[in-house]
């Protein structure tokens, strides 16, 4: 695993110098001091609390997200500090991360659907890991699948031809959707994804899952090319997708044809159980945000 981080690490360094001008947002300061208390040994919940509250979006975004069925509580917070109690620091932290990631491209237009297909993909990533002995946290699940597509934002704001280059890879059958974006642009949303997530403090299983998440070869490999944790990340999301495009038609992509039965392997199950686990899914599925 060592020559896997160092590797990783002089991969960051090379491409961070070239893509130093992709438009890639700096972690937002209300998140860098968020992250900054929480990261202390002894975090101050009422500092934590006035920070979110100093922010009346994020501070009702957090409450909302409190109060979901996600959750599992009919109890309702109702401020910064009760949601803070109920979803814990960590959970917390992580919600934050994912709220403002998405008031972070304001000169990107049209994104609506994008985001709406991110947070129904994240949202039956947390149900899989609930509901199914995955290994994997609910609450990872949420956040890698909220991040996993990162960088599609960062590339449509920063190469005109980034819309056509995004419809070839999404059409694509037979190689792979970063193979496809490589031979148009100096780089690729998984790779720019992952810089994104390293600078807003996500933890590295999940920065290594989406610099990873188009890899079949990777997910396929019976060596420990990335974390068991990294890998149960794409598969639990790359499921997630699958159901959500197979019930709503959303971003429909040819990713599940080509890497869904590695994704099945990791998850330890059949393709036989997919009519059944549509059936369990379409109440998450449909559900409001």
């Amino acid at each position: 695993m060592n020559s896997l981080h160092n590797t990783a690490t002089e991969v960051d360094k090379l491409l961070s110098r070239s893509v130093i001008d992709l438009g890639i947002p700096p972690c937002p300061a209300i998140l860098n001091r968020f992250m900054s208390e929480a990261q202390k040994e002894e975090p101050d919940y009422h500092r934590l609390s006035n920070i979110i509250s100093a922010d009346v979006g994020l501070s009702a975004s957090l409450i909302k997200t409190a109060n979901s069925p996600f959750f599992g509580t009919r109890q309702r917070v109702r401020s910064p500090n009760e949601a803070l109690a109920r979803l814990g620091l960590n959970t917390a932290s992580r919600a934050v991360a994912g709220i403002v990631l998405r008031e972070s491209f304001p000169h990107v237009p049209n994104l609506e659907r994008f985001w709406d297909a991110s947070a129904r993909t994240a949202r039956i990533s947390g149900w899989l890991a609930q509901r199914f002995d995955i290994r994997v946290r609910a609450e990872d699940a949420y956040t890698y699948a909220l991040f996993r597509d990162c960088g599609i934002p960062v590339l449509l704001g920063r190469f005109p031809n980034y819309p056509a280059v995004l419809a070839c890879a999404n059409d694509e059958t037979v190689r792979s959707f970063i193979d496809v974006e490589d031979a148009a642009l100096p780089t690729n949303h998984a790779m720019v994804g992952s810089l994104l997530a390293q600078s807003w403090w996500l933890p590295e299983e999940i920065c290594l899952a989406i610099r990873n998440h188009h890899e079949l070869t990777t997910l396929e490999s019976d060596s420990a090319i990335l974390p068991l944790s990294s890998l149960k990340l794409i598969a639990t999301a790359q499921l997630a997708e699958h159901i959500v495009q197979q019930q709503l038609g959303l971003s429909r992509t040819q990713e599940w044809p080509k890497m869904g039965p590695a994704c099945l392997h990791i998850l330890d199950m059949g393709e036989v159980f997919l009519e059944t686990l549509y059936v369990e899914a379409a109440a998450v599925t449909a559900a409001d945000e």
